[in-house]
């Protein structure tokens, strides 16, 4: 995820300080033998740099984990997941269930003191929406009235459904109902920014000083490929709440590194074991596994050959052994995919993934039959010469250099391997400028929509230069359909469209590891973002 992990998010999509008990705050806990002052510090590992700490320009989950500490929406997330009202107070629905009107909090304020307005709000938004901000996210806000047309030139800023009726009053137009309307508003892209900031300071989110927020933490700390750090907001509305007061995060990519830094102590929470620990760790009380809703991929760029072949793309696909990649590198309990929406999702008929089924299997000779077919249709004699980018982790390398070997024996194709560090790889696959590319898509919420919106033919996140009018339609019918049922059809439509064409090539969905310090406890994993920090507790030294 981004962020992808990312893959995450890399994503994942997915840092931590050495110096964990370096702060001054304190905080009474018990440890169960009596209460004494114990600091509420915590340090996490980010893995990399995160690209962005602007809400309306990140688009993947290591910038989206920070972020949710620094921001909070009109929604926000309790501990359960479920989303509950954040910087509102009271929110109102109209009739025909298009018109949102959202009473801002009276306590809400930014980290420097001031108000948070209802004019934050639609600045930050239509921040996002205006063509020259070009954030990568524009279109989850596609589902508001004239948002669209604005982001894409071809309309104007007053005729967005957005608009602050007073300090306090904030009011947002749909083009259609939208039963997940909440879910949606949880996410990073739909945070305020301080207008006044913004405006004044163009470059405003490039460090730490100067930096304005508005939810549990501030940012205290930027030091650029080394370490973030957060602290807790004094002026935020609901500070007693939170109980840890320090968050770090280090920026260590080399697993056997942070896997080590944990080990000493270092860190006190990894994500993403190495490989070759997580047998002798699964049985340390430590040691967590979490279903993940995304999915880890290739992928592969259609203007480039070979991919510019269907049957081409199709043969790398069928050629794969998944089920070897994820027992003998992962090891996580990840699942084999053969589509793109992960389990997870439930529907009126079961479970989204189970009711879709797999769109192709696992077949050396058929990969063959068509990789054949596919060259002789280009008029190639010899497969132009293949090179997989990824970016720099050691799993992810382990998994490349299997898809390496299984390619060469299983088609006879010959793939050179290459890596680059996190936000360069991000602007390298930005620019289209890979043949086949490793990616992790995790969903901002649990249904199927926020997962193929990343290979919608204007989808900031598609880099395959994949353009499907079939399957575009099929995402703009889904999106405005009222009735469960036929919405999950007209999203196993478009699904089945995008896996016959094959933009890409699916590896596994993802379930994410960690191992989490004993001392901590009330720190919450959700499925689709890192772990959630704000209410954790050290319980011990």
């Amino acid at each position: 995820m981004k962020k992808v992990f990312l893959t995450l998010f890399s994503l994942f999509l997915l840092a931590s300080t050495i110096l964990a008990g370096c702060g001054s705050n304190k905080e009474t806990a018990s440890n169960g033998e009596g209460a004494k002052n114990i600091k509420q510090e915590i340090t996490l590992n980010a893995m990399s740099e995160p690209p962005s700490l602007d809400p309306a320009l990140a688009s993947d989950t290591t910038s989206g984990w920070v972020l949710d500490h620094l921001f909070e929406g009109l929604y926000t997330k309790n501990q359960k997941g479920e989303p509950v009202l954040g910087a509102a107070s009271d929110i109102k629905v109209s009739e025909d269930g298009k018109t949102y009107t959202f009473t801002i909090r009276d306590n809400a304020k930014w980290s420097d003191g001031d108000p948070v307005t209802a004019y934050d709000f639609e600045y930050a938004w239509k921040r996002v929406l205006n063509p020259e901000t070009g954030s990568p996210f524009a279109f989850y806000m596609y589902y508001i009235k004239g948002a669209e047309e604005y982001n894409k030139g071809k309309g104007s800023e007053d005729e967005v459904g957005i608009k602050a009726l007073d300090d306090k009053t904030f009011q947002v137009e749909l083009k259609a109902p939208l039963g997940y309307f909440d879910k949606l508003l949880t996410m990073w892209t739909f945070y305020p920014v301080k207008k006044s900031l913004v405006e004044s300071t163009p470059q405003w989110a490039a460090d730490a000083k100067g930096y304005v927020s508005n939810g549990a933490y501030h940012l205290t700390e930027w030091k650029h490929n080394s370490q973030v750090v957060i602290e807790k907001n004094e002026h935020y509305w609901n500070k007693d709440e939170i109980n840890m007061n320090k968050v770090t995060w280090k920026m260590v990519s080399d697993a056997t590194t942070y896997y080590q830094m944990y080990k000493t102590g270092e860190l006190d929470l990894i994500a993403t074991l190495p490989t070759d620990v997580i047998d002798q760790e699964k049985n340390n009380k430590d040691f967590k596994v979490i279903p993940y809703f995304g999915t880890y991929m290739f992928m592969l760029n259609v203007d480039k050959p070979p991919f510019t072949n269907t049957k081409i793309r199709r043969a790398f696909a069928m050629a794969i052994d998944r089920k070897a990649i994820i027992e003998n590198i992962t090891k996580s309990g990840e699942k084999p995919a053969y589509a793109f929406v992960p389990y997870g999702v439930d529907t009126p008929t079961g479970d989204f993934r189970e009711v879709g089924g797999d769109y192709f299997e696992e077949n050396v000779k058929e990969a063959k039959r068509l990789l054949e077919e596919g060259m002789k249709e280009e008029g190639w004699v010899e497969l132009p010469e293949v090179t997989l980018l990824y970016n720099t982790a050691e799993n992810h390398k382990k998994v490349a250099e299997a898809i390496q070997d299984m390619l060469k024996t299983n088609l006879g194709v010959k793939v050179k391997l290459a890596n680059q560090e996190w936000k360069t790889y991000l602007e390298t696959t930005q620019q289209s400028n890979f043949q086949m590319a490793r990616m992790g898509w995790v969903g901002v919420f649990v249904d199927p929509t926020v997962i193929l919106d990343y290979y919608l033919g204007d989808s900031p996140n598609n880099h395959t230069n994949w353009v499907n009018k079939q399957f575009d339609d099929l995402m703009a019918k889904a999106k405005v359909e009222q009735a469960d049922q036929k919405r999950y059809e007209l999203l196993h439509e478009a699904e089945k469209v995008l896996m016959t064409d094959l933009p890409f090539i699916p590896i596994y969905f993802y379930s994410q590891t960690y191992l989490t310090s004993p001392k901590f406890k009330d720190i919450v994993y959700p499925v689709n973002r890192y772990p959630d920090v704000r209410w954790a507790k050290k319980v011990s030294e």
